[in-house]
């Protein structure tokens, strides 16, 4: 079977924040059938990274996620600002959210965090030769503590399912697999 693209009719807004925006699309798909309500989640891109200090220690961090009403263990990360380039976006937030810098930055992965329904890409970096530089500079609500794990302490913690974030488990084993070819 031959898989094709729905044809976009129409969009409308129905939400636009800084944050989130809702859409709602009317759609014609293959077989000529018109689909008038999919919503559609626009977000900003997103960077996100496996990053490693000096000392071959991976910096994660811990903060509370309110949509979820969880404590979360996860990789550094955020929105990438404007047109700013992805590379410089994820060494940014990790300069503002762990206060380390980087020798090495490699790209490892672009995922889409939920194609049917968000057209948002997540790009992740392994970064090494991290370097504790600076202290942390967060964001007016961001609130979350810094934590270092070897890499086997990571790969049991993924194993025990210790780390909800789906993304960020994608990413730690797109990093881990590259830090072994790294080796």
């Amino acid at each position: 079977m031959i898989i094709e693209k729905w044809q976009k009719l129409a969009s409308k807004y129905l939400v636009r924040e800084k944050w989130a925006t809702l859409r709602v699309d009317e759609v014609k798909l293959p077989d000529g059938i018109v689909k008038d309500d999919y919503y559609v989640l626009e977000y900003p891109n997103w960077v996100n990274a496996v990053a490693v200090t000096e000392e071959g220690q991976i910096i994660m961090v811990r903060q509370y996620r309110h949509a979820a009403d969880i404590i979360s263990l996860e990789v550094p990360g955020g929105v990438i600002d404007g047109d700013e380039a992805p590379e410089f976006a994820i060494k940014r937030e990790l300069l503002e959210e762990t206060g380390y810098s980087f020798k090495n930055c490699k790209l490892v992965a672009e995922l889409y965090p939920n194609p049917a329904t968000s057209n948002n890409i997540t790009t992740t970096y392994v970064l090494t030769g991290g370097v504790k530089t600076h202290e942390q500079h967060l964001d007016e609500h961001e609130i979350l503590n810094v934590e270092l794990y070897t890499v086997a302490e990571v790969k049991q913690l993924i194993k025990e399912n210790k780390i909800a974030q789906a993304l960020h488990v994608a990413a730690l084993n797109y990093g881990l697999a590259a830090l072994e070819e790294m080796q």
